[in-house]
């Protein structure tokens, strides 16, 4: 799902320079309105590169942009009142990935040897659609009804609504279902009619379209990206203990990505699952924020995420943003004090604060200088494919935007601790075989040079 989001910044930014108050460039703002007027096709081709289980994914991403054109065009001639969003997109992609990983072992006639293998997928997912399509004509107008009620009662629920998005929206950060909450918020609550007609739906598209009641939804991220976590990341500098230098260090970067990109998990994994206190805390006190700033009026939204950039460009589409700024500021100091209280009080094992770790396996030098803040990728990389037991041990591996997922054939051939020792920022265990590792903003060097060795 990371992949339209990863799409809409550019977006954002030729639409919004381009609109009516900026430089009034009509077709610099249709290049940019149009990514967000086919974000079912990037949701599409973001599931079925996740889910294809291949290296070369050329022929399910083809194969799923054909299907959602057709199911799109299936659903209509069915049933033209169906509005599946951005929920038809990512169907697809999975349904097409389900028949990738089924069919690209099929043996089939020699005559037919062009057309199987990996790219069967581009002959079998389109016609399967129209069966997938004639289906969801049946079972997607309830669904439709149940999450325009969801919709509706969050929007009736007022600063109480906005509460619980934000305390949600940070509570499933850790399992990466946030994505899946944030969708139906960012991409279909609520709709909106431009002035040539066109009509676009969810928050996100709707603030970056102009409507004048969209927006507050969104501007809690930026009391939180650009003052809250900056404010927590100060709050656990001064409460370390030790290696006060390298946990000023990365609580620096970690504000600073924060500020000014909007991406806030390499500062939330640096206390998510040593001090979950603290996260429990950060998530009630995202959606006081959410309610704070819907009781004021504060309309402001983003392409990209809570970040400066996106402040400063949109700003004149918002409402009472300035407001944004105290509102800012007093949400830095409750971040601050609450984290130094609750760390000092509780002796919360942030970072600086952690109990000496003694390994009985030796640590050479060069190991514990392979951190990210020597740069030295190739070698991490190295180690990390080593420690995870060898390339033949890896049946696949990803990323995200600060994590590298990881599933191995056999657990015990893998040494996570050794992996935790170099510098990486955490190492989440979801079953045996199934790991992330929390890289942080560099995750795509280490990717890079993974790559080259797998």
């Amino acid at each position: 799902m990371l992949i339209p989001v990863t799409a809409m910044p550019v977006a954002g930014i030729l639409s919004r320079i381009a609109s009516d108050d900026m430089l009034n460039l009509p077709l610099l703002k249709a290049a940019g309105d149009i990514v967000f007027g086919n974000m079912d096709i990037l949701f599409a081709l973001g599931a079925v590169v996740a889910f294809a289980k291949a290296k070369d994914k050329v022929s399910p991403i083809v194969a799923s942009f054909l299907s959602i054109l057709i199911l799109k065009s299936t659903l209509a001639a069915l049933d033209d009142t169906i509005g599946m969003g951005i929920f038809a997109g990512i169907i697809v992609g999975c349904f097409t990935a389900w028949i990738f990983n089924h069919s690209k072992d099929w043996i089939t006639p020699k005559i037919f040897d062009f057309f199987t293998g990996e790219k069967f997928v581009i002959i079998l997912a389109p016609i399967a659609t129209v069966g997938l399509g004639y289906v969801l004509s049946f079972v997607w107008p309830p669904i439709q009804m149940l999450l325009d009620g969801f919709a509706i009662g969050i929007a009736k629920l007022g600063a109480l609504g906005v509460f619980i998005f934000g305390f949600l929206n940070r509570l499933l950060i850790p399992v990466g279902l946030h994505h899946v909450f944030n969708s139906y918020i960012y991409f279909n609550l609520g709709s909106f009619t431009q002035p040539d007609g066109t009509v676009v739906t969810g928050e996100m598209t709707r603030f970056l379209a102009g409507a004048p009641t969209a927006g507050l939804f969104l501007s809690m991220f930026f009391v939180v990206m650009m003052f809250g976590l900056p404010g927590a990341a100060l709050a656990m500098y001064q409460c370390a203990k030790k290696r006060r230098d390298e946990v000023k260090g990365l609580m620096m970067s970690a504000a600073i990505t924060s500020f000014v990109t909007g991406i806030t998990e390499p500062l939330e994994f640096s206390f998510m699952f040593v001090a979950p206190q603290l996260y429990v805390v950060h998530a009630l006190l995202t959606g006081l924020a959410g309610a704070v700033c819907y009781l004021l009026g504060i309309r402001l939204g983003f392409s990209s995420g809570g970040n400066i950039i996106d402040m400063m460009l949109n700003w004149g589409l918002g409402g009472n943003v300035i407001l944004l700024i105290p509102v800012g500021l007093v949400f830095f100091a409750l971040y601050y004090l609450l984290f130094r209280f609750l760390i000092t009080k509780y002796d919360l094992k942030t970072l600086g604060r952690e109990e000496e770790f003694i390994d009985s396996v030796e640590i050479t030098e060069e190991e514990k200088n392979a951190t990210l803040s020597n740069k030295n990728y190739a070698y991490m990389a190295k180690k990390i494919v080593e420690n995870l037991g060898g390339a033949g041990n890896i049946e696949n591996m990803g990323k995200c935007m600060t994590r590298l997922r990881v599933e191995t054939k056999d657990a015990s051939l893998m040494n996570l601790d050794k992996i935790r020792q170099m510098g990486v920022k955490g190492v989440v265990t979801l079953s045996d075989t199934s790991i992330q590792i929390i890289i942080g903003s560099e995750v795509h060097n280490i990717m890079s040079e993974i790559e080259q060795i797998l």
